[in-house]
């Protein structure tokens, strides 16, 4: 997502965050009973994604 022109967007975190969330809990739709986790889980990704996009320094070396 990093270079994306126009910027990764709030629904791209969340699009991202759910794939990963699947991919971890081997869940393509959680039961009932793991919904609430689930969906918490997507939020908390996308919100740290967002922080993460938010916080890197693009175009300077590293070291």
């Amino acid at each position: 997502m990093r270079g994306m022109d126009p910027p990764a967007e709030r629904a791209d975190l969340e699009a991202a965050a759910l794939q990963f969330v699947r991919k971890l809990s081997g869940y393509r739709e959680p039961s009932q009973v793991n919904r609430d986790v689930f969906e918490r889980a997507v939020t908390e990704v996308a919100d740290a994604a967002g922080r993460l996009m938010d916080g890197l320094v693009v175009g300077r070396a590293s070291g």
